[in-house]
């Protein structure tokens, strides 16, 4: 009779486990009396049962695109990061995903991990029929206000789409001077993967533009607020003064 497995080699086995096998895993291992084998079963059992119920929210989530793919071939997700900041661009994702995605995770960015958010990132820009991002900046929103610098970055993005979309499924907003239909859904980023998937780029793409801003103005700390008005980030634009990314009508209370 053969030497029984350590409980961390079981661990390791376990950790190596693709989601979907892993009734297999405590099929194997539930005969196992040891407690701490028992354990990583009760565990396999859990992370089944989560795998499980993310499948289902995915199916959920792909209840407009199902919809609009019995007229349309084309259909694009778009969401916007950055409305609120008081420095740095505003930055909209637009994404086709395949007509058959199921990828797994994909929520608003807001309520996903930065790491998460970075994995899934490059997994959209891999899967992905097409991506793109549209980059408006502090001046032009000065200029022309947020909501217009918003759908000029939504406009731009969905520009740079190869193929070109026949629907627009949107973050609760229409886009002005796009000649595709459009849907608007409130709070899309939860409940569409295809803006779920817009918002991630988004998101992922000003956060980083952030980073780099924060090695250029280290005095303002955007790294860690991605320049949104923080107590912190306020009190540093009132003893330094605004930088050149700060939006002046953002802050105009506060210099």
């Amino acid at each position: 009779m053969g030497t029984r497995k350590s409980i961390n080699e079981i661990k390791a086995e376990l950790n190596s486990y693709p989601p979907e096998e892993l009734k297999s895993f405590c099929a194997i291992y539930s005969v196992d009396e040891r407690s701490g084998v028992q354990a990583l079963v009760k565990r396999a059992e859990k992370l089944f049962d989560d795998y499980k119920n993310e499948l289902d929210r995915i199916e959920k989530m792909r209840v407009y695109e199902d919809r609009f793919l019995q007229k349309y071939e084309i259909i694009c997700g778009i969401d916007e990061a950055g409305r609120g900041p008081l420095a740095g661009p505003v930055v909209a994702g637009a994404v086709i995903l395949p007509k058959d995605c199921h990828m797994l995770y994909l929520n608003d960015s807001k309520k996903l991990s930065a790491k998460k958010r970075d994995e899934l990132y490059e997994q959209i820009k891999n899967e992905a029929v097409s991506w793109a991002v549209g980059i408006i900046g502090p001046e032009r929103i000065d200029e022309i206000n947020i909501l217009q610098a918003t759908y000029e970055a939504m406009r731009e993005a969905v520009s740079q789409l190869s193929p070109a979309p026949q629907m627009l499924l949107n973050d609760a907003v229409e886009i002005p001077g796009l000649p595709q239909p459009q849907c608007a859904i409130i709070k899309g980023d939860a409940k569409s993967i295809s803006i779920a998937a817009a918002s991630i780029m988004a998101k992922v793409t000003r956060d980083r533009i952030m980073m780099e801003y924060d090695k250029k103005y280290p005095m303002y700390g955007f790294a860690s607020h991605k320049g949104y008005g923080s107590a912190a980030h306020i009190a540093a634009i009132r003893e330094h003064g605004p930088s050149p990314i700060h939006r002046r009508t953002f802050i105009k209370n506060f210099i």
